[in-house]
């Protein structure tokens, strides 16, 4: 339900990990912020660690230089959030890509995972509307078990979807990511 689950009540700012030039978080070389805390509890869930708001360390400004130093780099496409759930994590990754932003433009994309829908995104309190409008990619929807398939690019579950933001949230409808191999 819309506005069930704030990221203010749940977050405690904590990351589980943080990978720096990986080929497996998206398109291209990526950095990639792992963030702790998610309520879905999606069963064969890949992350089950990350699931917990106090697993890992507290996100740093440190950390966040380094991100940055990191992505400079010409070879790295963007960056990747996932965990966890990134929009139960709004306050981390909220700051963290509007910096992305000032930094480098849309020169470099930033992808997220995530269990909302789009269209609950869409629902869903002022925060996490705003970080979806710092995305380009969304692979939304919960795992779903039953669905797995490993065949998917970029998706374990045949539910979710590799969708463009930008031009979704223009049409006012979800459009598939057009570089999607079928």
């Amino acid at each position: 339900m819309p506005n069930e689950w704030l990221a203010s009540d749940r977050s405690l700012e904590y990351i589980a990990d943080y990978k720096a030039f990986n080929f497996v978080d998206g398109e291209g070389v990526r950095c990639s912020l792992y963030v702790s805390g998610c309520l879905f509890n999606c069963p064969g869930c890949y992350n089950v660690a990350a699931q917990n708001f106090h697993y890992g360390r507290p996100y740093t400004q440190k950390l966040e230089d380094q991100i940055i130093t990191d992505m400079s780099n010409d070879y790295v496409q963007g960056l990747t959030l996932l965990g966890g759930e990134p929009f139960l994590n709004t306050q981390v990754c909220l700051k963290l890509c509007q910096r992305v932003r000032r930094e480098f433009g849309h020169d470099k994309d930033i992808w997220s995972w995530s269990g909302y829908t789009f269209e609950e995104l869409l629902q869903d309190s002022y925060d996490k509307l705003k970080l979806l409008l710092q995305l380009d990619i969304l692979v939304d929807g919960r795992f779903l078990e039953d669905q797995k398939d490993l065949t998917l690019q970029f998706r374990g579950s045949a539910n979710q979807r590799i969708i463009n933001v930008p031009d979704s949230l223009a049409q006012n409808k979800v459009v598939i990511w057009d570089k999607l191999v079928h």
